[in-house]
């Protein structure tokens, strides 16, 4: 339409400029009155085409709209038309095809001199009455002020219900366009037009890349420990290899993509359960199947004469998938962003985002299978895929809507995971009670069925399910890739 688009050069403070323009239409805002009017250059056409095609009444069509579009962007101050309500006005006189250009360019002159004249005299009562968005602005004002980009203000607007249908209520085509329209009316020194290029991605840095791969490591440097003593010395690895695995795996996700907001912290009660549900991992299959068989005699030794065994492979292969797990949450966070950038609305950015996180978290599965085979032919251990992969895959999960603010959902899904695993222990060891044969009825055919390990696989399979449908419906939205500011 031959007008200027938001962020152009000579747009500065105080000026008028165009954010914004539909087909047939004309948004232009004055930064410093903070004003939003709309030309209509339709009306023009509408109106020459009613009149016939005289030059007389093209020439009025044209003068009037030009008129139009000056009441638009005239400075309350009286200061002269800058050079994008010229270029906005001569858009509007061209769609009607006839006129005069003096002619036109005399009309607009005094049209720009009585509506500032107008706005000097009524700008309160004028700008309440016709002015939506200035409404919006007031009631989302603390987020508008922090925002450092428009697509900020476009994801907070969407945290709080405001939809693409409920943008066209403001005269805008989506959620994004409105947000710029609202970054460009918040006063700012030193900050005149809304930044264009895409908002800031997550850097790979080297401390947190380190320290994806400390879990792992010492847990093998413990099961080594433990293929290598005996007796006494055995429990004083097994103790300090646990301690020192706690505190690498609190070091890396306290650090990079894995690293969740001071205020999205996990509770005591979820490190809790997921604490339980990696030591199930580790003792649960082999204890469940010593408890059917009426055992056991006594605590596990992690020898081979051990009363029920240990699965340190499904256990290594856990503490070694925190690397790419790590690196697939870095892959979400980078490429969401990007396409966050490139939207233009809610619907198209929610689902370009969605096979994005299917295929990253079909790439970690992936990545944990080839570990658990590796870590099952290292140590000589047949590989727990279903039961340890079901496992993965809901810490992953959790751990992403945790990072993206959704702190509720893991929580709740985590604990019952817990939960019904502890029960399916107890219902066993319950079945021995007289009368109670039917309550380790359940387990124990599962366990006939398919093994110990179809207990954690349905378990956590079930639970991985409801995380992942949650997750495509929240961590598609736009709010979910906003900044946070306590993130390094």
């Amino acid at each position: 339409m031959g007008v200027d688009e938001p962020g152009t050069p000579d747009a500065e403070v105080g000026e008028t400029r165009v954010v914004d323009v539909q087909p047939g239409e004309v948004r232009v805002v004055d930064v410093q009155l903070g004003e939003s009017r709309v030309a209509d250059a339709r009306r023009a056409g509408d109106a020459v085409s009613r009149e016939g095609a005289g030059a007389g009444v093209g020439l009025g069509a044209g003068a009037g709209a030009g008129a139009g579009l000056g009441a638009g962007v005239a400075p309350a101050s009286g200061r002269k038309p800058t050079a994008h309500a010229s270029q906005a006005a001569s858009a509007v006189r061209g769609a009607s095809g006839h006129g005069s250009e003096s002619a036109g360019s005399d009309r607009d002159a005094s049209a720009y001199a009585g509506e500032g004249a107008a706005a000097d005299r009524k700008p309160s009562a004028r700008r309440g009455a016709v002015d939506p968005v200035k409404a919006l602005m007031h009631r989302h004002r603390e987020l508008c002020e922090r925002a450092v980009d428009p697509l900020e203000i476009a994801a907070g607007l969407e945290a709080h219900g405001v939809t693409d249908r409920t943008a066209t209520r403001f005269r805008h085509r989506d959620v994004f366009s409105l947000a710029e329209e609202m970054y460009a009316r918040v006063p700012r020194a030193g900050d005149t037009a809304p930044r264009s290029e895409a908002p800031d991605s997550p850097k790979v840095r080297a401390d947190w890349a380190l320290l994806t791969l400390l879990p792992g490591a010492l847990c093998a440097a413990t099961v080594t420990g433990l293929r290598l003593t005996e007796g006494r010395p055995r429990l004083a690895v097994a103790v300090v290899g646990v301690f020192a695995i706690s505190l690498g795996l609190r070091a890396a996700v306290r650090r990079g993509p894995l690293r969740a907001a001071r205020a999205w912290h996990p509770t005591t009660s979820t490190r809790a359960w997921t604490c339980g549900l990696l030591a199930y991992a580790l003792l649960g299959d082999g204890l469940l199947a010593a408890g059917i068989e009426g055992g056991p005699d006594g605590p596990p030794t992690g020898g081979s004469g051990s009363p029920w065994p240990i699965a340190l492979a499904s256990v290594l292969a856990l503490t070694l998938a925190v690397v790419p797990a790590a690196w697939c949450a870095h892959l979400f966070a980078v490429r969401a962003r990007r396409r966050l950038a490139t939207s233009r609305g809610l619907e198209e950015f929610a689902s370009s985002v969605r096979p994005l996180l299917l295929g990253v978290f079909g790439l970690f599965l992936c990545a944990l299978g080839g570990l658990l085979a590796g870590s099952g032919a290292w140590l000589g251990e047949p590989p727990a895929y279903a039961a340890a992969g079901a496992l993965g895959a809901l810490l992953l999960l959790a751990r992403l809507l945790t990072v993206h603010g959704f702190t509720h959902a893991p929580a709740v899904i985590l604990a019952a995971a817990g939960t019904a695993q502890a029960l399916a222990l107890v219902s066993v060891f319950a079945g021995r009670l007289p009368g109670g044969s039917l309550l380790a009825r359940p387990v124990e055919t599962a366990a006939a069925v398919w093994g110990p390990g179809s207990v954690p696989a349905l378990v956590c399979g079930g639970a991985a399910l409801v995380l992942l449908i949650h997750a495509t419906r929240t961590l598609t939205r736009a709010s979910a890739h906003a900044a946070h500011g306590d993130t390094p």
